[in-house]
């Protein structure tokens, strides 16, 4: 009785590690896309940064950090009733998307390196919880670019 309910816990131990490590396996990775990327060009020391980030996958994730050679202080923010603040992560909902809009949640670029012009790419890097990284180039468009006007 004794080694039955030994190899009975063993067998239970081995099938609960199997289902653990399936949890994690390559299909349940997030499938993020990036697209509509833009920045405006920049009048100031500063500059905002938008774009929209698909996610085809079950799996949610977070945009965590920006990271950019045009600045060594890159944020996210988000705008609520009518306030900007940073922000520590975006969420980037499973089968869904996360749109940083003008007059919304944006990326924001302090004390550039150098002013970008419009028609120029700026190089940015987005990082997540559970993805890879993923580098764009951004296109720099006129300062009063707005795709949601078009």
């Amino acid at each position: 009785m004794n080694r039955r309910t030994t190899a009975l816990s063993a067998a239970v131990a081995l099938a609960a590690a199997l289902a653990l490590t399936g949890c994690s396996s390559e299909s349940d990775k997030p499938k993020l896309e990036v697209s509509g990327a833009f920045m405006p060009q920049p009048v100031m020391d500063m500059a905002g940064g938008f774009l929209t980030i698909k996610n085809d996958s079950g799996t949610a994730d977070k945009l965590t950090s920006v990271t950019s050679p045009l600045s060594d202080d890159v944020t996210i923010h988000e705008t609520k009733d009518q306030k900007m603040r940073e922000v520590t992560s975006f969420d980037i909902p499973a089968n869904g998307e996360l749109k940083l809009e003008r007059g919304g949640s944006h990326i924001m670029f302090m004390e550039l390196k150098s002013k970008p012009k419009q028609g120029e790419k700026i190089s940015i890097e987005l990082h997540f919880e559970k993805s890879d990284p993923i580098k764009i180039d951004v296109p720099v468009e006129a300062p009063n670019h707005n795709p949601q006007q078009h």
